[in-house]
């Protein structure tokens, strides 16, 4: 690190949102001009810096010293203060208003304005008015400075300041130090860790029933966001003493006082387990909802229990000219005699067939029905080969962003007579209960889904449960039809399902136009230069693929030289080795950059594992464009924490996609992650061809590992209770 003192020349670039800048800073004593980079609050030109930092070499712009933090150095002399309030800096205060306040509070002027604005009247020219506005713009020019100060006195990221600003304005620091777990709810997940900061910077007793119960609802979200939708109570008192020495005595009573004020909800199982299982609210409602609704629709007479066999199939040979098998056949009128089913099935065996043939009967006795899926490429995707209209649930439901709520409810369900869901294994607790809410009384609800594939990224595993549960009508469909029998990528998916090592084909034996192949690499290291080669001349080279649209490289884990962060740096420098144009928090981008967003944005109607190409960058305007299948959109610099590099993504975000190709890295050191569901699920998202990098223990560790982490839910449980009740 190093320390430099000087006074900004020029500003080259500044974002006001997340406070990134480029500046010129002419250094003291030598007088030389340099480039400094990264978050500095609203930067003037004229003050004096000084400037910790790392020197840094930029391909294309040089070298520049990377901000670690920066401090203004406000001058302490008559003749400075005039000359930095000159500067037009302070709106109110120009040169000649600068002269009569020195003139008449000398070297305190600074003190007088930040902290005795009311003295400013004794001035000529100066009212309560004018003082007031004086005030206030210093105020909200070094609101920001004084806020990144103070999170660098808590150790906290100065990059967080940013949306601390966005949420709290020029008062941010007085708020947060007032009250500090609003953070929680304001700012998710991190905004406990600068909450707990803040407590502990101001030496508030650790053992606080305020922080224990902060620490819960914090634990809690955890768990949530890994797929629970509870967590033992006893689990949450140990973690609250190892990790934040709080203890069990001061979790109960702050479990207690959240429970009472409706924050979370307590349930105790039935013995042996008998451990109170602690639930946020809404969560537990939602599995109790979901429980409730479920077992009345089942109660509910089918919608049409005198289906005709051969009626349905020559209804959807005459609209489709597909001749149904048996196996669908039996499933279709299965269907048809129940107002709530599940369809489950591995590749191949005609799920997409099966939602076109219900389309068709149901269309021609002229019902209507809706198609949907949890995301928006599932969607899409459903759209293209059913060839009927399908949307995302959250569009289907009218979801309203800046309400944060559902048009589509009890009160105003859907105008449907059948509603249809692909990629059902992605569906998470809070959308099904809205799903349920919105589902009008005389409808039917078919699912379908792949059961053994991933479960939903938010909490629960709701089709696996309702399936668990034994009361929902489950139609397995298990023959693969001879066309997609043909393909090693079908016919592996399921001896990889099944535990069965797949069929690797030999090069030397003719086999090198197959669609599946394994490459062997000794190492993590040698496994990311196959990978490397894979897309960038091997696969391009003998199949004609477009290295960036049509490769997808899947793996299991973000660390690692197989992991997603050193795989996409390598992949970018590959296939797109022209120099950065923006870096933001490690993040480096350029045009043509592939990149995925990260969470759904409704206003801009892209969803979380959207992947599209950088087309612009506009420094003007702050501005990245990103196209999504030919439609673009606008991201502001402050906005780029959403997008992040998708040469190679994770597993879990290629869920409800397809791609032409897809190579995935296999290594032991991702022995944590290795599962067959994962490999099952990664093999699955492919077209045309698969190619598998790493080791063959590695593959023997997916292939043995079909114990899957489980979720914690009480779903099961609550169905159970619900349809005992029935009997």
């Amino acid at each position: 690190m190093e320390i430099i003192e000087g006074h900004v020349e020029r500003v080259t670039f500044h974002n006001s949102d997340n406070q990134y800048t480029v500046a010129r800073l002419r250094v003291a004593g030598t007088g030389n001009l340099i480039t400094i980079v990264g978050t500095l609050p609203e930067p003037a030109v004229g003050e004096t810096l000084r400037v910790e930092g790392r020197w840094q070499d930029h391909p294309r712009f040089g070298q520049q010293l990377q901000i670690a933090s920066a401090d203004v150095l406000l001058p302490d002399s008559a003749d400075g203060i005039r000359a930095y309030l000159s500067s037009g800096m302070i709106p109110g205060i120009g040169p000649k208003m600068a002269a009569r306040l020195v003139e008449h509070f000398g070297a305190e002027t600074l003190d007088v304005i930040e902290n005795r604005s009311e003295q400013l009247t004794e001035v000529d020219g100066i009212g309560k008015s004018k003082a007031e506005v004086i005030r206030s713009a210093w105020k909200d020019h070094h609101s920001a400075r004084r806020l990144m100060s103070f999170l660098r006195d808590i150790e906290v990221k100065p990059s967080f300041g940013a949306k601390l600003l966005k949420l709290y304005g020029p008062e941010a620091v007085e708020i947060i130090q007032e009250d500090p777990f609003r953070l929680i709810e304001d700012l998710p997940r991190i905004g406990f860790y600068i909450a707990d900061a803040i407590f502990r910077f101001q030496n508030l007793p650790i053992d606080s029933d305020e922080r224990a119960g902060a620490c819960v609802l914090h634990l809690l979200q955890e768990d949530a966001d890994s797929g629970h939708t509870f967590s033992p109570e006893d689990d949450l008192a140990d973690r609250c003493r190892r990790l934040f020495d709080i203890d069990s005595g001061t979790v109960e009573y702050a479990v207690d006082r959240l429970s009472r004020g409706g924050e979370i909800v307590i349930e105790t199982p039935e013995a042996p387990a008998g451990i109170p299982a602690v639930y946020l609210t809404s969560l537990q409602q939602a599995e109790k909802s979901i429980a409730n609704r479920l077992g009345a629709l089942l109660t509910v007479p089918p919608p049409d229990p005198a289906f005709d066999a051969a009626r349905a199939s020559e209804r959807v040979f005459k609209q489709l000219a597909i001749a149904l098998s048996e196996e669908q056949l039996s499933v279709l009128e299965g269907i048809f005699s129940h107002r709530v089913v599940i369809v489950t099935g591995g590749p191949g065996t005609g799920k997409t067939t099966l939602i076109r043939s219900i389309c068709a009967v149901l269309e021609t006795e002229g019902k209507r029905v809706l198609l949907a899926a949890p995301t928006g490429r599932a969607a899409r995707r459903l759209a293209a080969v059913t060839r009927h209209e399908a949307a995302t649930l959250h569009r289907m439901l009218g979801y309203l962003p800046s309400e944060n709520r559902f048009s589509r409810n009890a009160e105003s369900p859907l105008d449907a007579d059948g509603v249809i869901v692909d990629e059902a294994s992605m569906i998470d607790t809070l959308i099904m209960d809205h799903l349920l809410r919105a589902l009008p009384a005389s409808a039917m609800l078919i699912l379908v889904g792949d059961a053994f594939q991933l479960p939903s990224v938010g909490a629960g595993t709701v089709l696996d449960d309702m399936i668990q549960s034994e009361r929902i009508p489950v139609f397995r469909l298990t023959r693969i039809f001879r066309q997609a029998e043909e393909s090693l990528i079908v016919r592996n998916a399921h001896r990889i399902r099944q535990g069965g090592t797949p069929e690797i084909p030999s090069t030397e034996n003719g086999d090198a136009d197959a669609d599946f192949y394994f490459m062997e690499a000794a190492n993590s290291d040698r496994t990311a230069d196959v990978v490397i080669d894979l897309c960038s001349r091997s696969m391009p080279d003998h199949f004609g693929l477009d290295p960036v649209k049509d490769i997808q490289v899947l793996t299991p884990m973000h660390k690692g030289k197989a992991g997603t962060i050193h795989l996409n740096r390598r992949l970018q420098e590959a296939l797109n080795p022209s120099p950065s144009i923006l870096e933001k928090d490690g993040l480096a981008l350029k045009r043509n950059d592939k990149v995925m967003h990260l969470k759904n944005n409704y206003t801009k109607e892209v969803f979380n594992g959207d992947i599209g190409t950088v087309s612009d960058i506009d420094r003007q305007t702050s501005t990245l464009i990103v196209d999504y299948e030919q439609r673009p959109v606008a991201y502001e610099f402050s906005e780029i924490d959403e997008l992040t590099l998708a040469y190679a993504i994770s597993i879990h975000k290629s869920q409800g996609s397809e791609y032409p190709a897809v190579v995935i890295p296999l290594v032991t050191q991702h022995f944590a992650m290795l599962q067959r569901n994962l490999l099952y699920t990664a093999v699955t998202r492919a077209r045309r061809l698969v190619v598998l990098a790493g080791s063959r223990r590695a593959l023997t560790l997916a292939l043995e590992k079909d114990n899957p982490r489980h979720r914690r839910t009480g779903l099961v449980r609550k169905f159970h209770e619900i349809f005992s009740g029935m009997v």
